[in-house]
């Protein structure tokens, strides 16, 4: 509807959501340093409270301009989420329960694509598209008011127990401070940006393509899409529990961090289960690096990821604009979560907690 209505044609949308990709990805790799400086509980108080702005924002767009302007606004704000969310659960979860935690965050956001296509579908359709950006944009500050009573770091919180902290304490690697440049010099690092520049655009498909694709290729009427779109969501969420439980499952039952994760990453690469196959890529900075650094190497996994998005959606756009076809971008899309493990396991090595 909007590219309709704005007079887009399918790579000057591109370029938009590459606009949001580019914002969306440098935020991660500083928002990621900022929380491990200032701490989750205050990181994504700024962090939400400029997304709802941004969200808003989005209903006073006219033209081409506009809308890309808003879009990095909001790429800036939402870029604070999944690192912030990588240090939330090494704080909260001992490491046997990180990727089911990592899940849970995952399976979060599939929820949300699951409810909001029927709900923004009916707000467009008797109030109009701007008012749909209003109304979510307004949400986050409900949010906010609630994050802000209930949620403290485990040291801080009241409801807490010694035996509870000592559990959470366990099996960290030793407290320290490291810069972006000390942190790139780690293999394993690399090993989780590489992987996730190569997966993350994967799941960045289907949330800016799938609508185009099921209303200009498939022929879904706009209420068709909002009664179907869900159905991939609901895969992603179940896949996400799932590969998050089994590898808590599998260190429960005597295996190792290493031989845990990597069954399920596997079992995720070769059976196109790109979330659980990243559930467990997004608990790997916590288990191979500290609690103050794990904000920063998920921030700099996030970057990575979002280069490999921007790349994608040009492509795809490109694609669908000369050749009239997706069929190209979807062989390929196929192929990545085979090369991205093979490269996650060749350069990351075990999965450990590192010794500095």
């Amino acid at each position: 509807v909007i590219p309709a209505q704005l007079g887009l044609t399918n790579l000057q949308y591109a370029g938009i959501s590459t606009w949001f990709l580019v914002a969306y990805a440098a935020s991660q790799g500083f928002s990621g340093r900022i929380f491990d400086r200032i701490g989750t509980r205050r990181g994504f108080t700024y962090a939400v409270f400029l997304w709802s702005i941004a969200a808003m924002a989005h209903a006073f767009a006219r033209g081409l301009g506009s809308l890309s302007f808003v879009r990095v606004l909001l790429g800036l704000a939402e870029g604070g989420n999944w690192p912030g969310a990588a240090k939330m659960v090494a704080e909260w979860f001992p490491v046997r329960q990180r990727a089911l935690g990592m899940a849970i965050v995952n399976s979060g956001s599939a929820l949300g694509s699951v409810l909001a296509p029927p709900v923004i579908i009916w707000l467009q359709l008797e109030f109009g598209w701007r008012t749909a950006f209003i109304a979510t944009g307004a949400l986050g500050f409900g949010w906010l008011v609630l994050w802000r009573l209930f949620y403290e770091t485990p040291e801080r919180h009241r409801a807490i127990t010694p035996e509870e902290l000592a559990l959470l304490q366990h099996d960290q690697p030793p407290a320290r401070k490291f810069g972006w440049l000390e942190l790139l010099k780690f293999r394993q690092t690399w090993a989780i940006i590489l992987a996730r520049f190569l997966t993350d655009p994967i799941w960045w498909l289907y949330i800016t393509w799938l609508p185009l694709y099921l209303y200009n290729v498939r022929g879904f009427s706009l209420k068709q899409i909002g009664l179907f779109a869900w159905v991939p969501y609901v895969a992603a969420g179940a896949g996400s529990l799932s590969g998050g439980w089994l590898s808590g499952y599998l260190i429960r039952r005597g295996w190792t961090i290493n031989k845990a994760r990597k069954l399920v990453i596997v079992i995720g690469a070769v059976l196109f289960g790109f979330q659980s196959f990243i559930s467990n890529v997004q608990t790997m900075p916590s288990d191979f690096f500290p609690k103050d650094a794990v904000a920063s190497v998920a921030g700099l996994s996030g970057l990575g990821a979002g280069i490999g998005a921007i790349l994608l959606t040009l492509a795809t756009g490109f694609v669908v604009d000369h050749f009239h076809s997706y069929s190209p971008i979807l062989v390929a899309s196929a192929l990545l979560p085979w090369l991205g493990t093979i490269i996650l396991f060749t350069l990351g090595g075990k999965i450990r907690a590192l010794t500095f």
